[in-house]
């Protein structure tokens, strides 16, 4: 034994004085020789433990979208169904039109006027813009008539007349002469040798936007002629 108090055993450890022992290479143990054994998570190794995270984690990304979407089927089957928005109706359907005969006169026309207008009748449309056309009383050969009420166009008659200084239109190279009445806007043409009168009823608002289709059958089957106005030459 020596004067600290220490010992030598014969494995080279040595004995303190407060009943541990320490090995040859400094480390202290208990004094019985048996040590505990170390922390198995400590022990571990590094690519070890990265696998356990790995796997932790792998198994929070499934079980999250299985949890969102067994809430969202909750939430589906617990809200009541939204009705569906009812169509609405088409401007065809929205305005009811009779088939009536369309009460009209026919004038007696010379052999070129009867002419011009049986090629203008039967080039003319079935309908103009969401007006169908309807039969008329007299002159189906010179006289036209499409929706309710009725938007008529007859051909053949006196020109009218009217002040130098009014105006004239042109839609679609067809010259027209705005005349409003009480219930209706006439139009005449005024650059044809044959007259086009259209009338237009009241509740169909801006009149010259009626005649475009009229205006091209007219260019189609009706020559120009006449004492065309200034306002209308080209």
């Amino acid at each position: 034994m020596d004067d600290d108090g220490t010992g030598d055993a014969a494995d080279g450890t040595r004995q303190a004085a407060d009943g541990t022992r320490q090995a040859a290479d400094g480390t202290r143990g208990p004094a019985d020789g048996n040590r505990e054994p170390a922390d198995p998570a400590a022990a571990a190794p590094a690519g070890r433990d990265r696998t356990i995270r790995g796997a932790a984690l792998l198994a929070t990304l499934i079980a999250l979208p299985v949890t969102l979407l067994v809430a969202v089927l909750a939430f589906t089957k617990l809200t009541p169904d939204t009705p569906a928005a009812a169509p609405s109706p088409s401007a065809s359907s929205a305005r009811v039109q009779s088939t009536t005969p369309v009460q009209m006169a026919a004038p007696a026309l010379a052999a070129r006027p009867a002419t011009v207008c049986r090629a203008l009748l039967s080039q003319l449309p079935a309908s103009i813009r969401d007006l169908a056309q309807r039969p008329v009383t007299a002159g189906p050969e010179q006289n036209a008539a499409y929706g309710d009420p009725a938007l008529t166009v007859a051909c053949g008659g006196a020109e009218p007349t009217f002040p130098s200084t009014d105006e004239v239109w042109t839609v679609n190279r067809v010259c027209w002469h705005l005349a409003e009445q009480a219930d209706a806007a006439v139009l005449s043409t005024v650059d044809r040798e044959t007259l086009i009168t259209v009338r237009i009823p009241r509740s169909y608002e801006q009149p010259l936007q009626w005649v475009p289709t009229i205006s091209s059958t007219i260019v189609a089957t009706v020559p120009s002629g006449g004492a065309i106005p200034s306002g209308c030459q080209r």
